[in-house]
């Protein structure tokens, strides 16, 4: 499917179903698909990002991926509240970006685009991409101190695991680049590569622990991940903010993406989305299905010993130590490359 006919079909969604709720105030495209033309060929690994805003202090439940009309699409609510100030936005590292370009897919209000408006001219400003790397800089070392060893095994997998994989976003930020998700790893590889800074991809690389990973080994765990995957899936209940990255329709980015990156070469880059879903599968697991989770605990346990090496709850406090002191190291680059980067502007 062209990206413009996805684009299409996640207009045609909104239409239809998010704009006939009395909350609805508009809606926008965000993601790895901004900025992509609508011609490109888009793959069904990936989905379609669509911000629905809504009026009140809190989102609704995110209904998490859905095919609509051949396109996957990717839904996730927004309040007001946390839009409301332009200068806030500007700031935020994970919301800039939305407002750089026109994302608007509809705006009954006009206040998304009174937004855009004030975010793209001042977004390549030097103080505002500085104040962005601040914040994912702020968000790693915030979450990491926040870990707590009392949590079961797969909330401190995903406590420890989300803000070490921040630590990519940092340089992609300094480059004005977009902070995604999944593909992070490879994204920041690309970016620390354009601006010489290719000798601290492996440091990013050794903090997640896969930096020396075999391709078979990940195809191992990758499989074992499929297993869990496929009987998670049917006994999902509770309504956990992720519960739509597991469903037969996140299939393709979940398990075939990962596969897609193993296959390319990449099978390094490709354990943080195996690791976040394993966990996020156990989570759910732990809840809706105990003797299930208890079933499948060992093949976890032991994808995170083999691609991270850590295997006890001081091999993971280490780990976050470490992450802690490589910071500064990291903060030094992306100032590098805010001074490098000729579309910064004064």
């Amino acid at each position: 499917m062209g990206l413009g006919e996805a684009r299409a079909a996640a207009a045609h969604w909104v239409a239809a179903h998010a704009r006939p709720a009395p909350d609805y105030l508009g809606a926008c495209f965000s993601g790895s698909a901004v900025g992509r033309p609508d011609d490109m060929e888009w793959p069904g690994s990936s989905d379609v990002d669509v911000v629905v805003v809504t009026a009140g202090s809190e989102a609704p439940a995110k209904p998490g991926k859905l095919l609509y009309r051949g396109a996957l699409l990717e839904i996730t609510y927004e309040p007001w509240p946390l839009l409301a100030d332009p200068e806030a936005v500007l700031g935020a590292y994970h919301l800039a970006g939305v407002f750089r370009r026109d994302t608007v897919i509809d705006d009954p209000t006009g206040r998304l685009r009174a937004l855009h408006a004030y975010v793209a001219p001042r977004f390549a400003r030097r103080e505002h991409v500085l104040r962005r790397c601040r914040d994912a800089r702020h968000r790693v070392e915030s979450r990491l101190a926040a870990l707590d060893t009392a949590q079961p095994f797969a909330a401190r997998v995903l406590a420890w695991l989300f803000p070490t994989g921040v630590t990519t976003h940092v340089p992609l930020v300094a480059a004005l680049r977009n902070p995604t998700i999944r593909l992070r790893y490879p994204a920041a590889r690309d970016v620390l590569t354009a601006y010489g800074q290719q000798a601290l991809y492996p440091e990013l690389l050794a903090l997640l622990g896969c930096a020396e990973v075999s391709a078979p080994l990940v195809r191992h765990h990758l499989d074992e991940l499929a297993r869990t995957f496929d009987a998670t899936v049917p006994v999902v209940r509770t309504p956990f903010f992720f519960a739509g990255d597991l469903t037969e329709r996140a299939r393709p980015v979940a398990l075939d993406g990962s596969r897609e990156l193993a296959d390319r070469g990449d099978h390094r880059e490709a354990v943080f989305w195996i690791l976040a879903t394993f966990a996020r599968c156990h989570t759910v697991l732990a809840v809706d299905a105990p003797a299930l989770h208890t079933a499948r605990l060992p093949a976890f346990r032991e994808a995170v010993a083999d691609l991270t090496g850590i295997a006890h709850t001081g091999d993971l406090l280490a780990r976050r130590d470490a992450v802690l002191r490589f910071v500064p190291r990291l903060w030094t680059v992306a100032e590098e490359i805010v001074a490098a980067n000729p579309r910064v502007l004064e």
